[in-house]
């Protein structure tokens, strides 16, 4: 069985209640145990993980190293300017899939550059919850 570790990154604990038109209604809740039901399908453990501070993503990450298989990330904001977390990410040898809700590329200037895709095996993105039942998927498949 192979073990994915899934990290939110910031404010992703407030998704349900801000910005309903841009993220949809959907809570942390709501998205974790839709996660948990689908990695049963697909036959993964999962660990998830929410934080608001960039070490504590960091250090995730490097908790990883050995006991994880993969890594989906939704690095929210730090997406786009956290070096700390690409080097973090290219410090490890774990596959990194990249998830964002929203197509941040149908959004503002400053959110169409993603700083830690050129060290993850992939990103998807504007499919709201389904970005990470698309990334499960990818995984499940993977040899």
């Amino acid at each position: 069985m192979k073990k994915v570790l899934i990290i939110n990154g910031p404010n992703l604990n407030m998704q349900g209640s801000r910005e309903q038109d841009i993220y949809g209604t959907f809570t942390l809740d709501d998205l974790q145990s839709k996660l948990e039901i689908e990695s049963q399908k697909l036959d993964l453990s999962i660990s998830i993980l929410q934080s608001n501070h960039e070490g504590e993503i960091i250090d995730a990450i490097h908790f990883a190293r050995d006991r994880f298989d993969f890594i989906i990330l939704n690095a929210g904001a730090y997406s786009h300017y956290s070096i700390a977390i690409r080097d973090a990410i290219d410090s490890i040898n774990i596959p990194t899939i990249e998830v964002h809700i929203t197509n941040i590329y149908a959004r503002e200037e400053f959110r169409k550059e993603s700083v830690i895709a050129p060290v993850c095996k992939g990103q998807i993105c504007g499919f709201g919850i389904y970005s990470y039942i698309l990334a499960m998927n990818y995984i499940a498949q993977c040899e």
